[in-house]
């Protein structure tokens, strides 16, 4: 298995570089023939959705939709599906960054209590707590 930065996946997601996004999806689907799905990670998957809202200035409801789309696609194995699932559903209902849920919903399937924050739209969800 081969793991994907993140900037491969905001090609494969944006295609704002179409010689980069064409690459990227040749090598995803090449993978998936050769039945070797690729890895995105938590961190992978933090740092795309912080770029593509404060980057693309996408709107939080279609990188969450995004998000969804790839734990659905067959060539990805997405670290900690379950937590990263339960952050998407977490992060369509509620006005906190999805990159913000997904370190909650991450620390807790570690066994945090909570996670201390600064953030007081973060603070607001039963991960968290504002310092």
């Amino acid at each position: 298995m081969i793991g994907l930065d993140t900037n491969v996946v905001v090609r494969l997601l944006t295609r704002d570089d179409a010689v980069q996004a064409r690459r990227a999806a040749d090598f995803v689907a090449g993978q998936a023939v050769r039945g070797d799905p690729v890895f995105v990670s938590l961190v992978v998957l933090t740092e795309t959705a912080w770029v593509l809202t404060s980057t693309y200035g996408l709107d939080p409801a279609d990188v969450t939709a995004a998000f969804l789309r790839l734990l659905e696609a067959g060539e990805f194995v997405v670290e900690q599906r379950q937590a990263v699932s339960a952050a998407l559903g977490r992060a369509l209902r509620s006005k906190v960054g999805l990159a913000d849920v997904l370190i909650g919903v991450s620390n807790r399937s570690h066994g945090c209590s909570a996670t201390a924050t600064f953030d007081r739209r973060a603070a607001k969800l039963d991960e968290f707590f504002a310092l």
